[in-house]
């Protein structure tokens, strides 16, 4: 007599039993952290640019003015951008290290649990370490 085969058998892995993205899974990743990186990179530079006003030619800094409330609001403008610029060099390292994940071929793996994070988790926040149940059990 024949085996008789589950129609739940199949030689896919269901995303529980698979261990890691394929290359051509990670490749896609790649792509879309190398252009949020991009851009972050160009935000982080604007930021930069306004703490230092790198982009302008004026006099502003060196001449003199009693404009007390002007100050106040540029000094506020620039510990805006400063933290700004802050968050954004984080943001920055965090996609750096998940192309090194990609790399090492651990991209998209929980650190937690072990398991895949979800494909739509990871293209809304492409550096994620977490899947969500570790996330939300975090909380």
């Amino acid at each position: 007599m024949e085996p008789k085969y589950s129609i739940f058998t199949s030689n896919r892995k269901t995303m529980s039993e698979k261990t890691r993205y394929s290359d051509e899974e990670l490749q896609e990743f790649k792509e879309l952290i190398l252009d949020k990186l991009s851009t972050a990179r160009q935000d982080y530079q604007l930021y930069k640019n306004a703490i230092t006003h790198g982009d302008g030619n004026d006099t502003e800094d060196t001449s003199p003015t009693f404009k007390v409330l002007e100050e106040g609001a540029a000094t506020l403008s620039k510990e805006e951008a400063g933290k700004l610029a802050q968050r954004q060099l984080k943001f920055i390292q965090y996609l750096e290290a998940a192309l090194v994940r990609i790399e090492n071929k651990t991209y998209g793996i929980c650190r937690e649990t072990g398991v895949l994070i979800s494909k739509e988790r990871l293209r809304a926040v492409p550096h994620a370490t977490l899947s969500i149940d570790a996330k939300n059990n975090q909380r």
